[in-house]
């Protein structure tokens, strides 16, 4: 130690404990005195020392977080060793309490218990983050240089995405210059720079975006990067959130560009995997991404929308938005599925399931804006069977203009007696209109049921499926340890894939020339298994596949463009044109977080 150690603090010891998460004990080296951040960290995904107690480990402060429940700081070995495999960086937990008498640039020494979090605890197949937990620490110098940050370009993460076809990457060694998910591990903890990044998505409420250093990977015409396949995690993405306060955070849209250099350490965590937790933020270029607007349906076309409005209930401020996104970007579909429609006192735990005020509002708010005066058709569900938020009551629900369509008619459905098919005059028929698909099946337990109903259009009947599938929830992250990453919550969606495509194909045995689409929030993916069982041997075909594959998406997770709505139309159905209307996913103010979707075909 030097003779002259801070005068701020001499030292500081704090005991934290991991809450909502998991610390992984394993076999650890019998020797950890004095030893190197980049001994800790190993060359691997798990530290040797993990378990041990370890004393005198020195570094410079890269970063302090002072927020959350997760606080502490970084800290990193201004003298690296010659394997890159091994990080020069660790954070050091503090538990909840703010980290005291530390600042960037000091250079410490830290003694505690080397540890292995795993954000989101061990079900969630997260990888962990070594940690020096229990941490006493000395401060022996201030304003020291802060080591170099490590440039994460185009060129340095590898195209290779995983080390492993199926399995775990585990305690498998780190080949960083192979895999990109090696890449990053490697880089944990320590001072990374992004330089002149593309967003890929959008500022949320947490104050966080994605970025990618891989401006061309599968890039679409508005910016974005799209998911079109299992094999496509596109490798240049990063989270991005800043150190700073929240207030200063830039309102990004996909396409922007932060401009200059983002750097801080690079942390791991539950919702977003590596996270560059920003010291410097690169500043914000807009890419004056703009709303789409879709064209309005000729007079013999029949216009079928899908939109996912996000719990929407009488108490929100967002129907006068819903209602300029129905008139004047959807251009007023004849026929509208809802999903997320909530009842009426909302969130409000008491019983009521009834949503007519919610329903009423936004017609109200659509004719305000200079839009038609629909009319609507839905079941209520019983109170708490349906999923969604506790309380809320979802269900999907149609709105039609009587102008343009008609609705038949056939009572008696109700949120428990499943409709069927029927012929009247050689077509087939609900015998329920509208009608909810096998709601007592387990395919269906705590979750949306599919609500059908009959419209009429020109003379021709129309059969449309109103469909918001379970969540995809649980299932672990494109960075879990588990590769490929478990989708547990597939299971649910192929029962009820398999539930709406043989109600359809019986449509269709009756009437070989139906009339049918199914739609709406299906929360898969257009090349999943879950489509594929809901399309069946050509009973239906998911008609986003119709447009070319860097415009195929309705939605924008961790910085991929991904398909979740969808419309799925049977074979009568031959000619059309198909729109993924442009107004939600991409924007930082977005009303929903779903595009919605528009059909137009001429039955």
């Amino acid at each position: 130690m030097p003779s002259k150690p801070s005068a701020r603090l001499a030292a500081l010891t704090v005991a934290a404990v991991c809450t909502a998460a998991s610390t992984i004990v394993l076999a650890s080296p019998a020797h950890a005195d004095s030893v190197r951040i980049h001994d800790i960290q190993g060359d691997t995904r798990t530290s040797p020392y993990a378990g041990e107690q370890v004393t005198g480990v020195t570094g410079i402060v890269t970063g302090v977080r002072a927020y959350g429940s997760s606080r502490g700081f970084w800290i990193q070995d201004p003298a690296p060793d010659s394997d890159p495999a091994t990080s020069e960086g660790v954070f050091v937990f503090t538990g909840s309490s703010t980290p005291q008498g530390v600042a960037v640039g000091d250079a410490v020494s830290v003694s505690g218990t080397v540890s292995e979090y795993v954000p989101g605890g061990t079900s969630s197949g997260n990888q962990s983050l070594t940690e020096i937990t229990r941490a006493s620490f000395t401060v022996v110098s201030s304003g020291n240089p802060v080591p170099a940050a490590t440039p994460v370009t185009a060129s340095s993460v590898p195209a290779a995405y995983t080390p492993v076809p199926d399995g775990s990457v585990g305690d498998l060694p780190l080949r960083p210059g192979r895999y990109a998910l090696d890449l990053y591990e490697s880089l944990e903890g320590m001072n990374v720079q992004v330089s002149d990044t593309r967003v890929v998505g959008a500022t949320d409420p947490y104050t966080e975006l994605w970025v990618t250093v891989k401006p061309w990977e599968h890039r679409n015409l508005r910016g974005g990067t799209v998911y079109g396949s299992y094999g496509s995690q596109n490798t240049g993405r990063l989270q991005i959130q800043s150190l700073g306060s929240p207030a200063g955070f830039p309102d990004a849209n996909v396409g922007d560009t932060l401009t200059g250099d983002t750097t801080g350490p690079l942390d791991y965590n539950q919702f977003g995997g590596y996270t560059l937790v920003a010291n410097t933020l690169g500043a914000l270029e807009s890419g004056n991404l703009r709303r789409e607007t879709t064209r309005r349906q000729h007079r013999s076309e029949l216009a079928i929308a899908t939109y996912n409005v996000e719990n929407l209930d009488p108490s929100d401020d967002t129907f006068d938005a819903h209602a300029t996104a129905i008139v004047d970007h959807l251009r007023s579909p004849d026929i509208v599925s809802l999903e997320e429609i909530q009842d009426n006192n909302g969130a409000t735990d008491d019983g009521t399931v009834a949503a007519d005020r919610t329903l009423a509002t936004l017609i109200d708010a659509i004719e305000a804006a200079g839009g038609p005066r629909y009319d609507w058709r839905a079941i209520d569900p019983a109170d708490k069977a349906d999923g969604g938020q506790p309380g809320g009551n979802i269900r999907q629900a149609f709105l039609f203009n009587p102008a343009r369509v008609s609705f038949t008619d056939r009572p008696g459905g109700d949120a428990t007696t499943p409709t069927d098919v029927t012929k009247v005059r050689g077509q087939a028929a609900l015998t329920l209109s509208p009608g909810r698909i096998d709601p007592a099946s387990a395919a269906f337990e705590d979750s949306r049921k599919p609500l059908a109903g009959e419209f009429r259009f020109r003379g021709r009947t129309v059969v449309v499926i109103a469909n918001h599938f379970a969540s995809k929830g649980g299932d672990q992250g494109l960075t879990s340890q588990y590769q490929p990453p478990s989708r547990g919550s597939e299971t649910q969606r192929h029962l009820q894939a398999a539930a709406v495509h043989d109600f359809t194909a019986k449509i269709l045995k009756t009437q070989k020339n139906a009339r049918v689409v199914a739609l709406g929030d299906i929360n898969d993916f257009e090349f999943s298994e879950t489509t594929a069982i809901l399309e069946g041997r050509g009973t239906l075909w998911s008609a986003i596949k119709s447009l070319p594959r860097q415009e195929r998406y309705s939605y924008v997770y961790q910085g991929n463009s991904q398909v979740l709505d969808q419309i799925l139309i049977s074979g009568s159905i031959r000619r059309f044109s198909y729109d993924s209307v442009h107004i939600n996913a991409e924007f930082h103010d977005q009303i929903s977080d779903h595009d919605p979707q528009v059909l137009r075909f001429r039955p």
